[in-house]
């Protein structure tokens, strides 16, 4: 992603050997809205969280964002990416620059199994990623799912994957999110989708209810309640800090005009 604010991606994990792989609790492959949204709840709970993004989100494309909540006149389409991508890393979520050709599982996957990771990603960059639990959040692309026994692939003139309403495969551990998973063809609707599956993870990842709330000092503990998991309790001081951090941020992100040029359908591009 480019752009002030835009986070920084890490290198390949692997350096580009084919022979070695990095163990990761969730992988995302995906970096629009419903792969970002998912990032952000497992990471901001713990899970060690990789984003995989070839840099081809649809919502590159639209000119202008305008119904999204919370920009009463609209957003720049690719500032929105660059915050979600932001507020991804800042959770704790890494992302990796590459294209996802193949999904596995690890008995399949020419590796010796284990209990833990139950997938291997590969990209074209030859990374070889072993994770417990993949999100598909690649818009109408399913290729990379080939050979991933149980894994309903849809053809409705485009590809979708079948899942239950929380973005479930067939496979257990493998999940699929926003227009992937056949939700409307709306940022919105499709981070929404991306966070409830995020949640769904933390939930098979056995970390319980999970609340992911900011509360006031004394909201829980002042009614001799503990404070939930995910939760935490903030001061008054603490509470200026980070909205002021927070406008500081958005004043900085919007200063100018976003640096990236209108993208547009490849069809129509000279």
């Amino acid at each position: 992603m480019s752009g002030d604010g835009a986070p920084t991606r890490v290198a390949s994990p692997t350096d580009g050997d084919p022979d070695s792989y990095e163990s990761r609790d969730v992988v995302v492959v995906g970096g629009g809205v419903a792969g970002l949204s998912a990032a952000v709840f497992t990471a901001r709970q713990g899970l060690d969280t990789l984003v995989v993004d070839s840099g081809e989100s649809i919502l590159r494309r639209n000119a202008h964002v305008e119904n999204v909540p919370g920009f009463p006149l609209g957003v720049n389409a690719r500032q929105l990416l660059d915050l979600c991508g932001e507020q991804a890393e800042n959770a704790g979520a890494d992302r990796l620059d590459a294209r996802v050709t193949q999904l596995a599982t690890v008995a399949d996957s020419g590796d010796d199994a284990t209990d833990d990771p139950r997938f291997v990603v590969h990209t074209d960059g030859g990374d070889r990623i072993r994770t417990r639990f993949a999100v598909a959040a690649t818009k109408n692309e399913v290729g990379y799912l080939d050979g991933v026994d149980g894994v309903g692939i849809l053809d409705r003139g485009k590809s979708y994957v079948d899942t239950d309403e929380r973005g479930r495969t067939g496979v257990d551990g493998l999940y699929a999110a926003g227009r992937l998973a056949e939700k409307p063809h709306q940022a919105a609707v499709c981070a929404g989708h991306g966070a409830e599956v995020g949640v769904t993870i933390l939930e098979a990842a056995d970390r319980g209810f999970y609340h992911d709330w900011v509360a006031p000092d004394g909201y829980f503990t002042d009614r001799d309640r503990p404070v939930p998991p995910g939760c935490e309790e903030i001061d008054d001081d603490e509470r200026r800090e980070r909205e002021a951090a927070s406008r500081e941020a958005m004043r900085e992100r919007f200063a100018a005009p976003h640096p990236d040029p209108q993208e547009t359908h490849p069809s129509v591009e000279e």
